[in-house]
């Protein structure tokens, strides 16, 4: 039984409140099958850090401790392969403290883990900063989100229909807060 918590939101418009139900209960909604290969051994599985995390923690399974020099990348190992079912993905992200305190990230992030690959996850970690950088084994290096994805079908036109942005790219809408009509954000 998933326990869920009614929520309204405002959207700055009093007139406009959307009533939701959230889910309260940290217990998963997806099982997930995952292997810990050989050179994990003795590394925790990928966790959620608190109850309501979006993403759990990727360890490291380095071997010996990897520098990464300010500017350099390096494919970090994680010991684990998934087996997501069909319409999920893994997304895996930077920490947000290693890239605070250090200019660590994720290369190309997020790092897209498809539905039917078999293979382990790998991080590619960059480094940013101005200092070498240490990835230890066990550390906690980048954090993995599953999601449902949605696959598309083309529909071919001669023309799309208009918007008020048009084809501005980018920067076209500016920096400055933008405001309605009654000085609202």
């Amino acid at each position: 039984m998933r326990y869920l918590q009614r929520i309204t939101i405002t959207c700055g418009d009093p007139r406009i409140l959307s009533s939701i139900e959230v889910p309260t209960d940290p217990r998963p909604d997806l099982t997930v099958a995952i292997v810990r290969l050989a050179h994990a051994d003795g590394l925790s599985l990928p966790g959620y850090a608190t109850d309501h995390a979006a993403g759990m923690d990727l360890a490291a399974a380095v071997t010996d401790p990897v520098v990464l020099a300010p500017g350099a990348r390096a494919l970090i190992p994680t010991g684990v392969a998934l087996a997501l079912p069909p319409g999920f993905e893994a997304q895996i992200r930077p920490r947000s403290g290693l890239a605070l305190r250090h200019g660590i990230g994720v290369l190309n992030s997020p790092g897209t883990i498809d539905a039917d690959y078999r293979g382990e996850v790998g991080v590619i970690l960059i480094n940013h900063g101005d200092q070498p950088f240490t990835v230890e084994r066990g550390m906690r290096v980048a954090q993995m989100v599953v999601a449902p994805y949605t696959r598309v079908a083309w529909s071919l036109a001669e023309s799309l229909e208009r918007s008020i942005r048009g084809e501005g790219g980018f920067g076209s809408t500016g920096t400055e807060t933008r405001t309605d009509s009654q000085g609202r954000n």
